[in-house]
């Protein structure tokens, strides 16, 4: 089991393989499509093109209106406005972040997201045994 890849290591059919859709709930209308993730850990060269990328996992959302999605299979964590799609942040995980993000707000009300970078044996990221937390402003 596992995705249907050409000898490149990509999807056999033309990109983009991966959107961050968001919907206006009050009218059910498409409000925003962005493409999320590059190619930079799918194919034998490293190449940071944005052409949205296939995923596993989902969002999380906070109250601030920031949906963190880790799920694309270049190993980053990505921060996204809710309102318009814009990508705000990104940070290199040291594996496949193929899973939902959490959050926690810690006594003194700091906050954090949390992901765990484990990789995905059946789309073939990187392995590890990662969980990084990271501190909003």
């Amino acid at each position: 089991m596992g995705p249907f890849l050409g000898p490149l290591k990509i999807p056999c059919q033309a990109p983009p393989w991966g959107y961050v859709t968001g919907a206006d709930l009050r009218t059910g209308k498409i409000a925003y499509k962005r493409r999320n993730g590059t190619v930079y850990d799918m194919t034998p060269l490293p190449l940071p093109l944005k052409v949205g990328v296939p995923g596993i996992g989902g969002p999380i959302l906070t109250r601030g209106g920031v949906a963190f999605l880790g799920a694309a299979v270049d190993n980053f964590l990505r921060a996204y406005d809710i309102t318009n799609g814009d990508q705000l942040w990104q940070a290199r995980l040291p594996a496949g972040g193929q899973a939902t993000p959490m959050t926690y707000t810690t006594s003194d009300n700091k906050q954090f997201v949390v992901m765990v970078a484990g990789g995905h044996g059946s789309i073939g990221t990187k392995p590890g045994d990662y969980v990084i937390g990271y501190a909003l402003p």
